[in-house]
């Protein structure tokens, strides 16, 4: 009997953890594997033909920079459920490649650097969960370092995102002076003991309340304070609220020792909602149990450089995915083979049989689909497209060897393929001189090393003098190209953007010429 994907889907949580860069997002990410026994030590993965480093960073600029530049899909079991955790990229650079990933979760793990509290990043992230209505638990980490007041911050977190912290677990000890933490849920105390360079779990040693008021002393007696303000206030865990996206459940911690990391894990488990019917592009929810259908989210070439291939990464939203079957490609109508298809570990894939609701599946060279395109088997259905974000930063790319002009513009499609960067397109020039539109410089950053290493076609990269962009049409293409300052240019997907000079002048055209069309880009 087959089994039921309502029910299997009871079983998984698919969620993301976000963060300002620095905040210890990819360190935190590192620890729930090494936690669910999915790696055996911090770094490096368990049961695969030689230790690997980098488990969710793979990629070479990653590993040097020290930063997380691409989303990264993980699955592992842990206490009976299958967990979907997808790393994002912390910069703001890359904000566009975090939106997509948000729009295939559940619920999402926000974390803080204790002595930085709420960052520019970490308020924009938020705001992507609360438009996407995704339930948010908040971890304050690097409590083993000098920082700001606990109390301090959960003030922050109400007054700048409009969230109730509701702490679920409280530190015994100041910021670099960290001792443990208590459990508001039963009043239990946890004393940690750092493992070394918190490679390994850190011992976990439950403290008799009596015993810790004598071993800790001060620390112990100013926690009990905290913790009697706490229950006054009354912002106690609400499940409710939570699945709501009114409160927040904090914890407390540091990913780097691995203080405060399993009872986090745990909460992923015990408080993170499991997957739900998703509404398709009418409003109407898919039934968990209809044929299956899912959505692309992520498209990324050259995991493998041995192979050189592309994997399309797939929400699996409702049905029973199996290994082979013939699926429909929504936005063509023609059938799609899926026998290449892989459960993701970071960089490493095994070849995946079957796949439920909440999953997260990697089909293999999957020429055709691109990122929103929808698939499904029986039932037709067209989940919305995943909006992009409005480009702020603008060059033009040039091959600096005619010769490889071949291999740029197969970098280049692959790229924009991917959403690495938007690519522009002058009808008269087509890929000769492409503009490259981002949302910050290191995209390009990104593209230019790419484009070098994998397909062996060094560009150089000129500045441009535009300013900004707005979405038209053909109708007003033509008066638009006549003006002055703005040029037209086309994305792959037929899309077409004006790009102006400068603010000023785009409001002149706005005011002169009210009929053209001069839609503002935004992600919502």
């Amino acid at each position: 009997m087959a089994p039921l994907p309502s029910l299997e889907a009871a079983s998984r949580r698919t969620f993301a953890i976000i963060s300002h860069p620095d905040a210890g997002k990819t360190t935190l990410t590192e620890k729930f594997l090494l936690y669910a026994g999915a790696v055996q030590s911090a770094g490096t993965v368990k049961a695969r033909s030689g230790r690997r480093s980098a488990t969710s960073d793979w990629m070479e600029m990653e590993q040097k920079r020290g930063i997380s530049i691409s989303s990264t899909v993980l699955q592992f079991p842990y206490r009976g459920r299958t967990i979907n955790l997808l790393d994002t990229p912390g910069h703001r650079d890359f904000s566009e490649d975090t939106y997509r990933v948000l729009a295939a979760v559940d619920a999402a793990v926000m974390v803080l650097d204790v002595a930085k509290g709420i960052e520019p990043q970490t308020r924009k992230l938020f705001e992507v969960c609360r438009d996407r209505g995704i339930p948010l638990l908040t971890f304050l980490n690097k409590l083993d370092r000098p920082g700001r007041e606990p109390l301090e911050l959960l003030d922050e977190i109400s007054d700048q995102l409009g969230l109730i912290p509701t702490p679920v677990t409280w530190p015994v000890g100041i910021p670099g002076d960290f001792r443990g933490v208590v459990d508001r849920r039963d009043g239990s105390f946890v004393r940690f003991t750092k493992s070394a360079r918190g490679a390994s779990e850190a011992a976990e040693e439950v403290v008799d309340p009596g015993e810790a008021a004598q071993r800790e002393g001060g620390a112990w007696e100013a926690a009990q304070e905290e913790l009697a303000l706490l229950a006054a206030s009354g912002n106690d865990l609400d499940v409710e609220s939570f699945l709501g996206g009114v409160s927040s459940p904090v914890f407390v911690g540091s990913a780097l020792t691995n203080f405060g990391v399993r009872l986090l894990l745990d909460a992923v488990v015990d408080l993170a909602p499991a997957p739900s019917p998703v509404p398709d592009d009418e409003g109407k929810p898919r039934a968990l149990d209809a044929p299956f259908a899912g959505f692309v989210f992520k498209i990324q070439a050259n995991m493998d450089p041995a192979h050189r291939d592309r994997i399309a990464f797939v929400r699996v939203c409702s049905g029973h995915f199996r290994r082979g079957m013939t699926v429909t490609h929504a936005a063509s109508g023609k059938p799609f083979a899926t026998k290449y298809a892989s459960t993701v570990f970071g960089a490493d894939r095994e070849t995946i049989e079957e796949a439920f609701p909440g999953d997260v599946i990697g089909l293999v060279n999957a020429t055709g689909l691109g990122i929103g395109d929808t698939l499904y088997e029986a039932d037709p259905v067209r989940f919305p497209r995943i909006p992009s974000f409005a480009p702020e930063q603008f060059v033009v790319a040039r091959p600096l060897d005619g010769g490889r002009f071949k291999q740029f513009r197969r970098g280049l499609a692959q790229l924009d393929e991917e959403g690495v960067v938007q690519v522009l397109r002058h009808v008269d020039r087509g890929d000769a001189a492409p503009i490259l539109a981002a949302v910050g410089p290191m995209q390009f950053e990104v593209f230019s090393h790419r484009l070098e290493h994998e397909f062996g076609a060094p560009v150089e990269l000129l500045g441009t003098s535009y300013k900004v962009a707005r979405r038209t049409d053909s109708a007003s293409a033509p008066a638009l190209a006549r003006s002055t300052g703005v040029e037209v240019l086309a994305r792959a997907d037929g899309t077409l953007l004006a790009l102006f000079e400068s603010p000023a002048w785009l409001a002149r055209v706005e005011q002169d010429k009210p009929e053209l069309t001069l839609e503002r880009i935004i992600a919502d």
